[in-house]
């Protein structure tokens, strides 16, 4: 379904949607720059020299560094005075790939705004009870395939609280979670990104009450190959998610370049998904995509390995809010589609399904119950054949009339704590 869209490079600015588009800073004079340059070898000591229990605190202020900040150290907070307060901004980056790297346990960071930063925004790596409230990652001239690829981005990690955080312009993701167990996305705004939120090959997610739009797809659960583990059970709730219809800037060859502008959630080869109680809507390709990793047009130079399963099961659609959407698909494939569906003026049904199914496992022309596609409250389905190259696609709803047994709330170390 994916493989005829376009990669569109987006070089225009969207000023209007990045806030710090139009913060005025004094000119950097000779004083300043020196006056950062002594405030960054004393912040990255401070993280160096950082013990369980420490709080590093950053004053008020915008902060021009040159290198990535690392921290490698268990039970460290980091600071700042707010997110409008605190910036340090990586635009004269010279060293580092990050802008903030991170290895430890018991770690949260809060209240403080990293942007244009050489590579990833905020990376976490590794660690278990981590906490991220109140930060904004973001890059400043729009977005642009040069932006680094993922704003806020904990992986291989556990026990993962991201809250009241907003990401903008990332290349690749704004607030991604990968090959993680335990995760809470919540109160957060991701704008202006190829991906808005992403939770990719992550055991146990909760994402709800944040906001997605302006981005090329707005919150995506995918199960890629040749990872450390593959991801199931994320619960996608009580969101909005209107207006993804940015053009995807993805680097060519990544995975998120194939996402087609236009896509509220997205749904690739994960399982045990539940979908319900969101507002979505306006999104041009379709408010929610169902699809296999066949349909992507991502392919890895290693291949991809034999245990990998690249189909979408157990997937609950249920107690939504649809809104328009569909009426302008991203790519030739869909849009003749479209046409050929529902006519010119017509538009593509809320939930779109590539068709791709693990035959092995069908009984009857039907999966087991367990692991079926569930779409309830009489929501439009188009099952687009994508397997015979769109020759037979279907509106036949009857085989998505059914019911999943619902997955439990996610329960992390840091919100066991508040109750």
């Amino acid at each position: 379904m994916y493989k005829a869209i376009k990669t569109m490079a987006v070089c225009g600015t969207v000023c209007a949607l990045l806030g710090a588009c139009g913060r005025t800073e004094a000119p950097v004079t000779r004083e300043k720059y020196a006056a950062d340059a002594a405030f960054q070898k004393k912040l990255q000591e401070q993280l160096l020299d950082a013990k369980p229990g420490s709080v590093v605190e950053i004053p008020a202020g915008t902060y021009h560094l040159t290198s990535g900040l690392t921290l490698r150290g268990d039970g460290v907070t980091i600071r700042g005075a707010g997110m409008e307060q605190t910036v340090l901004s990586f635009k004269n980056q010279i060293t580092g790939p990050e802008g903030m790297l991170v290895y430890g346990n018991n770690f949260t960071i809060e209240g403080l705004t990293i942007e244009d930063s050489k590579g990833d925004g905020l990376k976490i790596n590794d660690g278990d009870h981590v906490t991220i409230r109140k930060v904004k990652v973001q890059w400043t001239g729009g977005s642009k395939v040069s932006n680094g690829a993922y704003g806020i981005y904990p992986v291989k990690t556990r026990n993962v609280l991201i809250e009241d955080c907003v990401a903008l312009a990332a290349s690749d993701a704004g607030i991604y979670v990968g090959q993680s167990n335990g995760v809470v996305v919540r109160r957060s705004r991701a704008e202006a990104n190829v991906a808005g939120i992403e939770i990719e090959n992550t055991i146990n997610a909760d994402v709800y009450d944040n906001v997605a739009t302006n981005n090329t797809g707005g919150i995506l659960v995918f199960n890629m190959p040749n990872l450390s583990q593959p991801g199931h059970s994320t619960r996608v709730y009580q969101n909005k998610v209107e207006k993804n219809n940015l053009g995807n800037f993805a680097a060519k060859g990544t995975a998120v370049a194939s996402v087609p502008a236009g896509s509220g959630i997205i749904i690739n080869s994960n399982s045990k998904v539940e979908i319900f109680d969101n507002d979505v809507a306006d999104n041009k390709t379709a408010n929610v995509i169902i699809s296999s990793y066949h349909s992507t047009g991502y392919f890895t130079e290693k291949g991809v390995a034999a245990n990998y399963d690249p189909y979408p099961k157990a997937i609950y659609v249920y107690g939504n809010r649809f809104k328009g959407g569909g009426d302008s698909p991203d790519g030739l494939d869909l849009k003749a589609l479209k046409i050929a569906m529902y006519g010119i003026s017509g538009h593509l049904p809320d939930v779109l399904w590539d068709g791709y199914v693990d035959t092995k496992l069908m009984v009857k022309g039907q999966l087991p119950a367990e692991q079926r596609i569930c779409i309830q409250d009489g929501v439009e389905v188009l099952n687009a054949d994508g397997p015979n190259k769109y020759k037979n696609p279907s509106k036949d709803a009857a085989p998505f009339r059914c019911a999943l047994a619902k997955l439990p709330p996610v329960t992390i170390a840091q919100l066991a704590a508040q109750t």
